[in-house]
């Protein structure tokens, strides 16, 4: 898990300054309500309530990360994370996970950073107990049961990880190269924190037990549950499931010394890419040490969005560079600061470094101006006030244990904006002198070519002996037997989901409502009900293309301009396309609304489509279809889509379309889209937040009365036309992974079933505790981690099952997949499959409708199927009424073996022999895009 300090601010606000416009006042400063206290046995404490919504977030920081790694023992820590999700004394295998899903809980996950191991999760605020349970008895019980087969098979499951996420991710292999030209060998920052293969392979058993011995004490670990709690209550209760626990020996904090960069250092990778990419990176100072926001605010005017410094010359104006970012990412030890720039096709690395220099030398010689450091200020601010919305995962609960990690005080936060707020431009130029000068820089090129990846295979193993019966070890903590009763819920609490109100301009534009009064921020959504799906014959991407096209110019306002003043105001800004809709999305400081909404309406109601713009945003979606054919997954994607629909169906495609027809498209094709689907009576305007609906309303007659009516477009995208071919296959020579998807046509939203098949799909594939991921992952070790779903449009859409899987597994997989496609055909869910799989969607409800953004998007989703507005409030009993015989009934009529698909992006040599035996008959074999080759001429 990777930690961005400014962005990942969050804490509950108490008093906000008032809306008095563009220029307002920031927020005053916000305090939290926070508990701190120390059990015996050393384990700290943090409790905040916040009865918001009934659900409870309980975050776990064990302070470990590969800080404190032993040599040779590389992404032992993330290792080990995988390794607290076996079984314990009192929890079977897959136990855990069932429950907890079975309660509703959301955000339910762990992650290591380098110096920290996490584990969270968030559940109704009636199931404390149960996560309490289930965690407490990770720390206390897991080494009693721990075994070989439960490591060997993580171990098969994170060297899957790694496969996935940095040799076979676009440029992964460049990353970790950066890090190991930053710091030496020995570091503990050196090594990519996932680990080599051969370090995960070569961890033993003792290893495991004795890194859990040293750092898995309570006394090395926070906790902090934050939510809808009684503090005293909770409090007894952290006692009773953690306050019997044994302390572990002390754990001094790692005392590394980082020697500094005196020269330049250079690096040259080769990856399966197609564009050249550069990073340079930096030591800077560690996390809350001067220098360490001052350099998150250079970030930000460096490589921070459409206003930042590198956007505006290198991608805007001279259209070198594909895209760019920049971050300081603050640790314990020494942070990083990280420029990351990808190149447009035919343009050099050197070009780019030269370009990026440029910039630089400016902004060490110069500084920025008031301006630009206000845009930074504000942007992080809003961003730190977004993440308040949220409970549990990267929000307000593991925030907390963030700054009492870095800085002893959980409520640290006022601190931390004061010193944000402070910062001036010879703050910011003073740490760019300091920090980010040439000779002190690391600079590490990605080029395309034949990655070197180390991957040591397992020695085959000679008929296997009869397992050992696992050795008997001293428990580290005293056996309760009280521990082994799983304990039971509270009493419901409850909860009306979000409804929303509705009401119609003149001119016919929807616009529906939810206040959310408390935290200052409104999102909004204008949605237009067309997408990709109403893309013409012969024109994929039309859809897309026009929607980008809305943010590069008014009648009144430049791209830059444009992209300035959202900036200013500290709100964002962003369009996109789906299968049936198009959308403009907007999040700001309740005080900017105002001024952040006639950017938007002016956007939608205005786009000039300059020529030079459409020119600008061609070469840029022609530099995002090659990036796109870097990423495996991406093309299985648009590959399954060409084979279900065919070339003459609109969904056949990706969202991108094609090479030719992004060569084709012009302006008069952009304008006339724009034109007949940008309509008020096809569009409507969703806003959640802290605004009441008598402003609103003033507000959005102000801006969108004068949108002339017009008719609204109506048609369908026809019957689809798919391949014959039940094997499709993408050669990606030396891929060390295959994308696999398995698929079918499904059905459309309006279907009577959905109930029956949310719940078919979780128990198949929907839940990490589904039937999928327990035999791909859990079981047999094939993947990181499958999933299936169906995407329900407005006409008939797919159903996938999607997966990264090991190369010579993938024949297995594919196997293994249909066989429980077919059980789920065959026999009903037993009883308590059935009441987890209905529990889980019924219950997780609440932590659906966290954020603005959130109920935004589901009020978005009803306007686009034609769904009443009341839906959600029906939902739940529709779910819980769901019963074992219509599951089974949905899967006969919808989950169709015979009629599915087998998409295969991977190495053909290696992959084929193990497909073929399947019986799926001849295979289709598609270009790198997913598409089928193009005749001749």
């Amino acid at each position: 898990m990777r930690y961005c300090r400014l962005l990942a601010l969050i804490l509950m606000m108490t008093t906000f300054a008032p809306p008095t416009g563009a220029q307002s006042a920031p927020p005053l400063l916000p305090t939290v309500a926070f508990e701190k206290t120390t059990l015996s046995n050393g384990l700290q404490v943090i409790l905040v309530e916040d009865r918001r919504l009934p659900i409870v977030a309980v975050n776990i920081w064990y302070h470990v990360g590969p800080a404190n790694e032993a040599p040779g023992l590389t992404g032992f820590a993330h290792l080990f994370e995988h390794m607290m999700f076996a079984q314990t004394r009192h929890i079977p295998r897959g136990m855990a996970d069932r429950l907890l899903e079975g309660a509703g809980a959301t955000d339910s996950n762990g992650g290591t950073g380098y110096d920290q191991t996490s584990y969270y999760d968030t559940v109704p605020s009636n199931q404390l107990e149960l996560a309490l349970w289930v965690h407490a008895d990770r720390m206390g019980y897991l080494l009693d049961v721990l075994d070989q087969k439960a490591l060997s098979n993580q171990q098969d499951v994170v060297r899957n990880e790694r496969r996935e996420t940095v040799e076979d991710e676009p440029y992964g292999l460049v990353q970790e190269a950066l890090a190991h030209a930053l710091f030496p060998k020995g570091h503990p920052y050196y090594a990519s924190i996932i680990g080599s293969h051969a370090d995960i392979q070569n961890a033993k058993l003792d290893d495991v037990r004795q890194f859990f011995q040293r750092y898995y004490g309570p006394n090395n670990a926070s906790i902090v549950i934050a939510g809808d709690i009684d503090k005293a209550k909770t409090r007894a209760l952290v006692e009773r499931y953690f306050g019997s626990f044994k302390r572990s020996p002390p754990v001094a904090r790692p005392s590394v010394t980082t020697p500094p960069i005196t020269s330049e250092r250079r690096v040259l990778v080769r990856d399966r890419v197609e564009l050249p990419r550069i990073f340079m990176g930096w030591l800077t100072p560690p996390a809350y040490q001067a220098g360490d926001a001052e350099l998150a605010v250079a970030a930000e005017i460096l490589g921070g969005g459409k206003s930042s410094r590198l956007y505006k010359k290198l991608v805007y104006e001279r259209q070198i560079a594909q895209d760019v970012d920049a971050s300081q990412n603050s640790q314990g030890l020494v942070s990083t600061f990280v420029i990351d720039v990808t190149a447009r096709p035919g343009v050099e690395a050197r070009a780019l470094e030269a370009a990026i220099d440029a910039e630089l030398a400016q902004l060490r010689d110069h500084g920025p101006s008031q301006r630009e450091v206000e845009r930074a200020r504000n942007s992080l601010e809003t961003a730190l006030l977004s993440t308040i919305e949220k409970l549990g995962g990267d929000g307000l609960a593991d925030q907390l244990n963030h700054y009492n990690q870095y800085t002893g005080d959980p409520g640290y936060l006022a601190k931390d904006v004061a010193q944000l707020r402070s910062i001036t431009p010879a703050d910011v130029q003073r740490a760019v002198r300091a920090y980010l000068r040439q000779q002190a820089r690391a600079v590490v090129t990605g080029v395309p070519g034949k990655p070197v990846i180390d991957d040591p295979r397992v020695p085959k193993q000679g008929k296997a002996a009869k397992p050992a019966a696992a050795a008997a070890h001293e428990a580290v903590n005293t056996p309760e037997p009280w521990r082994a009763q799983q304990p039971k819920a509270g009493p419901a609490p409850r909860f009306t989901l979000p409804q929303g109100e509705s009401f119609k301009l003149a001119n016919g534009l929807t616009v529906i409502h939810h206040y959310k009064p408390g935290i200052p921020l409104v999102a909004a959504q204008l949605v237009v009900r067309s997408g990709s799906a109403d893309n013409p014959a012969g024109v994929p991407g039309l859809a897309g293309f026009t929607a980008q096209m809305l943010e590069e110019g008014t009648t009144t306002c430049s791209a830059p301009q444009i992209a300035d003043e959202i900036a200013q105001l500290g709100a964002f800004l962003d369009t996109g396309t789906g299968i049936d809709a198009s959308m403009v999305s907007l999040l700001s400081l309740r005080a900017n609304f105002a001024p952040a909404l006639d950017i938007m309406a002016d956007i939608v109601l205005h786009p000039a489509f300059p020529n030079a713009e459409v020119e600008r945003q061609r070469a840029d979606r022609l530099g995002e279809l090659i990036q796109q054919r870097d990423d495996p997954e991406s093309v299985a994607a648009v590959a399954a889509a060409g084979a279900l629909y065919g070339s003459e169906h609109p969904k056949g495609y990706g969202q991108l379309g094609t090479e030719p027809a992004i060569r084709a498209v012009t302006r008069d094709d952009l304008v006339d889209f724009w034109r007949r689907h940008y309509v008020p009576g096809n569009a409507a305007l969703v806003v959640s937040g802290d605004i009441a609906r008598g402003e609103l309303k003033a507000l959005v007659e102000a801006r969108f009365a004068a949108w002339a009516r017009a008719e609204v477009p109506d048609g369908e995208p026809g019957e689809p036309a798919g391949t014959r071919a039940r094997l499709v296959l993408v050669d990606q020579p030396g891929a060390v992974q295959t994308a696999l998807r398995v698929t079918g046509i499904g059905v459309a939203r309006s279907t009577s079933d959905f109930p029956a098949l949310q719940v078919l799909n979780a128990a198949l594939g929907g839940m990490f505790s589904s039937r999928l991921n327990d035999k791909l992952r859990e079981t047999k070790g094939y993947t990181y981690g499958i999933s299936s779903w169906f995407r329900f449009d407005r006409t008939p859409g797919p159903f996938v099952i999607a997966s990264s899987v090991r190369a010579d597994a993938t024949g297995a997989s594919v196997r293994e997949i249909f066989n429980e496609v077919n059980a789920m055909r065959d026999a009903p869910l037993p009883a308590a499959e059935l009441d987890t799989a209905r529990d889980a969607q019924v219950l997780s409800l609440p932590g659906a409708f966290e954020t603005n953004a959130d109920i935004g998007a589901s009020m978005a989703d009803l306007f686009i199927h034609d769904l009443p507005l009341d839906y959600y409030a029906r939902l739940p009993g529709q779910i819980a009424g769901v019963t074992a015989a219509q599951v089974q009934a949905a899967a006969r009529k919808y989950l169709a073996p015979d009629k599915m698909t087998v998409v295969a992006v991977g190495d053909r040599k290696r992959i084929l022999p193990q497909l073929q035996p399947l019986g799926l008959g001849a295979v289709e074999v598609r270009d790198s895009d997913g598409q089928l080759p193009r005749r001749a001429d």
